[in-house]
């Protein structure tokens, strides 16, 4: 990988300054593990307190250059190009989904799957009820509290085990966060590693399906014997009307238009559904769009700060330091994923974030991806595919803590069930040793 001519002097300070330039990131770590714990859970721990500490740290780093300069490099990369534009995207995603949300298109989204699937496949149905949910909303979070209701009405009629439901609920959420076009992780992939949405989900969605199919059938099995009582009620034209905005966002999202275009498209058509359904008024239409874009703003704070941070680090030489002592025995394409990889479960595990995970290592990753000339589909892929194996494994995650909150249960207890965050670590690894699929592992 080419230097950019602006950082060409400081080459002779990588190997004397570059773990120096590099301690952001494990002072990072130590802050949110004890910041976390301060607050009762690492899952706690106050994400933007963190980035602005780290940031004014990573400052102190850039040594022998006036405080000006420093703040100018910060700057410098708080304000690149592709990282403004992310946040645009954040904006729209944001819009779009507290809209939808206003609509009851979730709610419509959760009851027309169930009736959709017959009552005798119960665990199965929750699977592929979160599943669904989740590629529609792009949050699985969201999905959790949408059907973790669902699973409590369900669970004592059936006699099916609540914590088998509760993981099969919360694996069918990540299948949406690691796959949706409208996911912080989807979209935070996709920009750092300059790929389109379309092109990382048809990469993507080949790595992950067979650990997907594997799951359902799992669950088809432990489910034998179990069913609920399928309700009367029809499906109702003003739900199926509620939810063709999800439809159309995977269907121009598919077509491979810019994903601000289709998100702009999406949050008017949902807007104009709201109002002929009745859901809401052009007044609160207006409402529910702003405080769409206000709920991402912790986020989009994040980003800046982020790109600001890696710009520092960047500057005085940790990125070239990390990637020397990371990549240092690999050799080949495969060696790169795997590190890409191993960096992404490091950080989450960390972090207990995917999203801050992949904004943290997502730059680093694509340096490394240029350098051994591995496909950005497939980097962008391993970014969001290993976090969300990682986000929904570890006990003290925000999904999982959500999930056996509502479900009354332990959240270690859930663990043992979660088949589809397990399988997609082993069929991700996989792809990544076997070089599959072969048309993004050249």
């Amino acid at each position: 990988m080419s230097s950019s001519p602006t950082y060409s002097p400081l080459r002779r300070r990588v190997r004397r300054h570059g773990m120096l330039a590099l301690s952001p990131l494990p002072v990072m770590a130590v802050l949110f593990i004890v910041l976390g714990l301060a607050n009762g859970d690492i899952s706690q721990a106050p994400v933007l307190l963190v980035f602005v500490l780290t940031a004014i740290y990573s400052l102190l780093t850039l040594r022998g250059l006036p405080l000006s300069l420093r703040l100018n490099c910060f700057a410098k990369g708080a304000g690149a190009a592709d990282l403004l534009l992310m946040v645009w995207i954040f904006m729209l995603a944001g819009a779009f989904a507290a809209t939808a949300k206003a609509t009851g298109a979730i709610d419509a989204a959760v009851e027309l799957t169930l009736l959709a699937l017959p009552p005798s496949m119960l665990l199965a149905s929750i699977f592929l009820a979160a599943c669904l949910v989740s590629f529609s909303i792009g949050t699985s979070v969201g999905t959790i509290v949408a059907i973790m209701a669902v699973v409590k009405d369900l669970a004592a009629p059936s006699g099916m085990s609540v914590v088998l439901l509760t993981a099969a609920a919360v694996g069918g959420a990540f299948f949406g966060d690691n796959l949706s076009f409208i996911s912080d992780t989807t979209i935070v992939a996709t920009r750092t590693q300059g790929c389109k949405l379309s092109d990382k989900f048809k990469a993507n969605v080949r790595i992950v399906m067979p650990a997907a199919i594997v799951t359902l059938l799992i669950y088809l099995y432990l489910g034998q014997g179990h069913a609920y009582a399928a309700t009367e009620q029809g499906i109702a034209l003003t739900d199926v009307f509620k939810v063709l905005p999800y439809l159309l966002v995977i269907v121009l999202a598919m077509m491979g238009m810019d994903v601000l275009l289709v998100l702009i498209i999406a949050t008017i058509v949902t807007g104009l559904t709201g109002l002929l359904t009745g859901s809401f008024t052009a007044a609160e239409w207006m409402s529910h769009t702003t405080a769409g874009i206000t709920s991402m703003g912790e986020l989009i704070l994040i980003s800046i700060l982020a790109g600001g941070l890696l710009e520092v680090i960047r500057r005085g030489g940790g990125i070239t330091y990390l990637i020397h002592h990371l990549t240092r025995r690999v050799r080949t394409t495969r060696g790169a994923e795997l590190s890409i990889a191993a960096l992404v479960s490091l950080t989450n595990l960390c972090t207990a974030n995917n999203t801050v995970a992949i904004l943290s290592v997502g730059h680093i990753s694509n340096d490394i991806a240029e350098r051994y000339g591995v496909d950005k589909r497939k980097s962008a892929s391993i970014l969001d595919t290993f976090s969300c194996a990682v986000q929904g494994l570890i006990p003290y995650g925000a999904q999982i803590l959500m999930a056996a909150g509502l479900a009354a249960v332990s959240p270690v207890e859930i663990i043992p069930y979660l088949f589809y965050p397990m399988l997609i670590a082993v069929v991700a690894l996989l792809a990544i040793v076997f070089r599959l699929p072969r048309k993004y592992s050249n």
